[in-house]
């Protein structure tokens, strides 16, 4: 039998036995934003009393499963802002310190500055909207909620960056926020400043010739692994006069009745930038059929851009039944650039990966996402291998797009970014 040992990477060698000053700092970089109170990790790594215990814990997740911190774009792809994976030098300090007792040593440094839910991470928001409630049931299967908030601006705002602030997250699957523009036909029969439940039909309705982001906008959203970061320095995101904000909201029930009361916060700009960002879910296969008992069925989905833009991030996303994504940019002189590669796609850690240096995308490129399902017996969160799983909201049902956070002039039309509309709207799944 090989053992495990010969499966790790060559790790550096250490001088010295290291003490918690040296693996205080890794973990603040790497760890504490989600091992602190409040935050989604299961304890808290904020001083050397609460990381101590968990010393050979912290060396199986780095060392020996690399399962921690969760990190799933494949080596070889771009250097990205907010990549959270280990250096060799990293995991061997936390290995070294684990089998060498974990000792405290002589720091005297004060524990690791912790920032959890109860405040906002990129600071106060010059706008803040929150959820008035919601009650989430102990059990059973929520169909999407919405709440609809007038925002009152009365001139166009850009806005710098958006953050969420969750408040029950055992509860929250994911909350989208989007603007509706004035005049816009999305969720136009519906109240404003009270939560509803539409239908898919009624979320689909549209004006004929109703242009992409005439009827809504994606600003940001949340899912697990979600970590707030302003955009760019010379760019934001707009939001027109008179426009809405859109909470699109799924609760999962976790066994215990909780009332959710999530914010979500813009920081405005403080001048109009010189390039605008646009956050879109239009790279997706809608019409896919997973056959029941399907290992390695593969989705595909394509778009060409009409004009030139800047690829800022991307954010693979699929339900229990995904295992990979792949999305690469097919240029027009016939190059093949592959953007992102997720071989081991994670439900629970959907990340965005925001790319250090944004990539130019000329005219006539074409980006295409290969996503991988497994609907077999083997995938251990299969909900129902016999089943044929098509496009649907619940976590039974399954998605496939790649979202992308583009960047153009700031006085660009993102109507024109298409060479052809693209569908917006999936049949519903068949009971």
């Amino acid at each position: 039998m090989r053992s495990w040992l010969l499966l790790l990477p060559a790790l550096p060698l250490l001088a010295a036995d290291p003490t918690w000053r040296e693996v205080q700092p890794i973990l603040e970089r790497r760890c504490v934003q989600c091992h602190q109170k409040g935050e989604v990790a299961p304890m808290p790594f904020t001083s050397y009393a609460e990381a101590r215990p968990f010393a050979k814990a912290i060396r199986q997740a780095v060392a020996v499963t690399q399962s921690m911190p969760p990190w799933h774009a494949a080596k070889g792809s771009h250097p990205f802002r907010n990549d959270r994976s280990l250096t060799p030098s990293e995991i061997a300090t936390l290995t070294s310190w684990a089998d060498s007792g974990a000792h405290d040593g002589q720091s005297a440094r004060p524990s690791a500055a912790a920032n959890g839910t109860s405040e906002w991470k990129l600071g106060r928001p010059d706008r803040t909207v929150k959820v008035p409630g919601f009650a989430v049931p102990a059990t059973g299967q929520l169909n999407y909620s919405f709440l609809i908030v007038p925002l009152g601006l009365k001139e166009d705002t850009w806005i710098r960056a958006a953050e969420f602030r969750i408040d029950q997250r055992g509860a929250v699957h994911h909350i989208n926020a989007f603007v509706r523009p004035p005049g816009s036909s999305y969720l136009a029969e519906f109240p404003k400043n009270e939560i509803f439940s539409p239908t898919v039909a009624q979320r689909a309705k549209r004006h004929a010739s109703e242009r992409v982001f005439d009827r809504r906008q994606l600003v940001l959203g949340y899912e697990p692994g979600y970590e707030p970061m302003p955009w760019l320095a010379d760019g934001a995101k707009l939001i027109s006069a008179g426009s809405d904000l859109v909470l699109e909201m799924h609760f999962n029930p976790n066994g215990k009745p909780v009332t959710d009361f999530s914010e979500f916060g813009l920081y405005f700009a403080p001048a109009p930038p010189k390039h605008r960002i646009l956050a879109i879910d239009t790279l997706r296969d809608l019409d896919f059929q997973i056959p029941p008992q399907a290992p390695g069925f593969i989705s595909n989905a394509t778009m060409t851009m009409e004009r030139p833009v800047r690829l800022l991030s991307i954010q693979p996303h699929m339900h229990v039944r995904g295992k990979s994504m792949k999305v690469q940019a097919i240029y027009p002189d016939g190059r093949t650039e592959t953007l992102i590669d997720v071989p081991r796609y994670d439900f629970n850690w959907q990340t965005t990966y925001v790319l250090a240096t944004p990539i130019d995308l000329p005219k006539g490129t074409r980006l295409e996402s290969t996503a991988g399902f497994d609907n077999s017996p083997n995938n251990r969160h299969n909900p129902d291998p016999a089943a044929v799983v098509k496009w649907g909201d619940q976590t039974t049902d399954e998605m496939h797009i790649a979202f992308l956070e583009l960047v153009i002039e700031a006085t660009g039309d993102p109507e024109k970014l298409f060479k052809t509309v693209p569908k917006m709207v999936a049949a519903p799944p068949a009971r």
